[in-house]
């Protein structure tokens, strides 16, 4: 795993006392039950049983938690990452184990996935709030994979895989298979498309420079 986006998203995960997950678990229930927009911050202390001042100090808003919420399940994804990868997988595959292992960690939270969703097309300003945590996330899922995550080309790579990562949630969102097997065929799918798309911005990203003046060649050796 590289030292990038995987790191960072461990970051949000840091100094997570019993206090901070008591909030946490308590939000995502009752936006599971009551939808996103319904819940207060004072609905989240009181079933945590936190003071309102000490919920604020940990989680000033919805999007705090809903941001917490992307790093812990980053967190678990990472912990799972094999220490060496397979040198006969490709980056293919290994994003593929990546993103399921993802997928397994939301499973039990597709309730409050809905809700969380849904306040995004309601709210736009949730999701520019919510960016760079998505984006940390998916740097993590990339590097996790042994992508670099980095740079210009690592940004293109972050924001398509969001952007794949949206159009498989709404598959897995409907997915009551035991084993997620629809939802595997549509990353799988999606990361053929994917691939092509990458080997592309790989090779358009190594073109030399027209207007860099080539290096002299060096002298023969003796």
């Amino acid at each position: 795993q590289g030292p990038g986006g995987g790191i960072a998203a461990l970051q949000g995960t840091r100094g997570m006392t019993p206090a901070h997950q008591a909030a946490l678990d308590a939000f995502l229930d009752l936006i599971a039950e009551r939808g996103f927009a319904a819940v207060t911050l004072r609905d989240v202390a009181q079933a945590a049983n936190l003071g309102l001042a000490d919920l604020y100090r940990l989680y000033p808003d919805k999007t705090a938690l809903v941001a917490a919420f992307v790093a812990r399940v980053d967190a678990e994804v990472l912990s799972g990452t094999p220490r060496q990868s397979d040198p006969e997988e490709t980056a293919r595959d290994r994003l593929f184990d990546t993103m399921m292992r993802r997928y397994d960690a939301l499973r039990p939270h597709r309730a409050a996935l809905r809700a969380i969703g849904g306040a995004f097309r309601r709210d736009p300003l949730l999701m520019l709030g919510l960016g760079p945590a998505l984006r940390r996330s998916m740097a993590a899922m990339l590097e996790a994979a042994g992508v670099p995550s980095d740079g210009f080309p690592g940004a293109l790579r972050q924001n398509g895989l969001l952007a794949l990562h949206y159009a498989v949630s709404r598959v897995f969102d409907q997915d009551e298979t035991g084993d997620l097997s629809k939802t595997m065929a549509a990353l799988d799918s999606r990361l053929k498309s994917a691939e092509k798309w990458s080997q592309l911005i790989d090779k358009y990203v190594e073109m030399p420079n027209p207007g860099k003046a080539a290096p002299e060649p060096r002298s023969p050796a003796p």
